[in-house]
């Protein structure tokens, strides 16, 4: 009796397994080509929520969603450009462009410990030229103030948290960079205004002579070596200067007003082109600026004369731009030949 009970459970198991493998291969093998084809096609089923937040940073390319929100790109949470560029921002271009600032001011330092002022090498001899009208002098200032001032509210709002949280606490820091944004929002239009004044006060003298400029250029305009090559009434590289900040003056405008006024019609693309072409082109004019005004003040005796008084020493003339002086000097003769045959 004990055996037939056994028996009888090993052919109700059987008869159990045997049922759950005819039902399972009825419901499974149906399945199987469709799940060879999603394995082929590596067809996915995503979690939602993750795919909604791809779709959002744009991970997968660009996806632009529906909302009741009318304007450019309002179907755009986050940009992943922008996204991009801002790290790029953060973590390369604001400790690249901090050193080569401070890389150019010790060079200069260096410079002057070694070399010194650069005089003239005559002495003062006492005798006047003006250099610069009084237009002259009021276009320069006028638009050397505003470009001061913006560099300053610039370069405030781009290192500022680096170097005056520590020294102002968080609070001190913001009133200062709003402050800073604002002076630099109003005044990047009056900018233009000078660049344009600057452009006709300056551009008859401006253009490149190829063979004086660059005998100038390759002699290290007389700041390395010995010897004073020979310059018109502005250098190769007050030209150079000349030409930098006009054209980097008119690029830093433009891309500027793209992103002081961006209720124009401007997408996102626009905006971060606009600040990655600002960005890189004001550390350009700034780094010729810091040229200028090393050049144009401790660095060369009696050049900063020119936009004080308007006036310059005669030596100083005679060493710096001999080719301007032998021309000013052939007028005044023709002048005075003029004069004394109608006396």
């Amino acid at each position: 009796m004990h055996t037939l009970s056994q028996g009888n459970q090993s052919r109700r198991k059987l008869t159990l397994w045997a049922t759950v493998a005819l039902l399972a291969t009825i419901v499974l093998v149906p399945l199987i080509p469709y799940t060879v084809a999603a394995v082929k096609e590596g067809i996915s089923n995503p979690n939602p929520g993750a795919q909604f937040w791809r779709d959002v940073r744009q991970r997968d390319g660009e996806v632009t969603g529906s909302t009741q929100v009318q304007g450019v790109d309002s179907g755009i949470l986050i940009s992943k450009e922008g996204e991009d560029w801002r790290l790029f921002r953060m973590q390369q271009y604001v400790p690249s462009s901090g050193i080569f600032y401070v890389v150019m001011l010790g060079l200069f330092a260096l410079y002057y410990l070694v070399r010194g002022k650069v005089r003239i090498e005559a002495g003062r001899s006492g005798e006047l030229i003006e250099r610069s009208t009084k237009a002259e002098r009021y276009i320069h200032w006028f638009t050397a103030v505003i470009f001061v001032l913006l560099t300053v509210t610039g370069l405030i709002i781009l290192y500022g948290r680096f170097v005056l949280i520590p020294l102002l606490g968080p609070e001190g820091f913001s009133v200062t960079a709003n402050l800073s944004k604002v002076v630099h929002n109003y005044l990047g239009p009056l900018f233009l205004v000078g660049v344009v004044l600057m452009f006709f006060a300056f551009v008859r003298d401006s253009w490149f002579d190829m063979k004086v400029d660059t005998k100038w250029v390759m002699t290290g305009g007389g700041y390395v070596g010995s010897g004073h090559p020979s310059a018109g009434k502005y250098n190769a590289g007050q030209k150079a200067w000349f030409w930098v900040a006009i054209l980097g003056g008119l690029v830093l405008v433009g891309s500027g007003l793209v992103l002081d006024f961006a209720n124009y019609g401007q997408g996102r693309t626009v905006m971060q082109d606009a600040h990655v072409i600002h960005s890189i082109s004001s550390v350009i004019v700034i780094g010729f600026f810091l040229v200028h005004l090393y050049t144009g003040t401790v660095g060369v005796e009696g050049s900063l004369e020119s936009m004080i008084s308007g006036n310059v020493d005669e030596n100083f003339v005679k060493q710096h731009h001999d080719l301007w002086y032998e021309e000013l000097k052939g007028k005044s003769q023709s002048g005075s030949s003029s004069s004394s045959s109608e006396g």
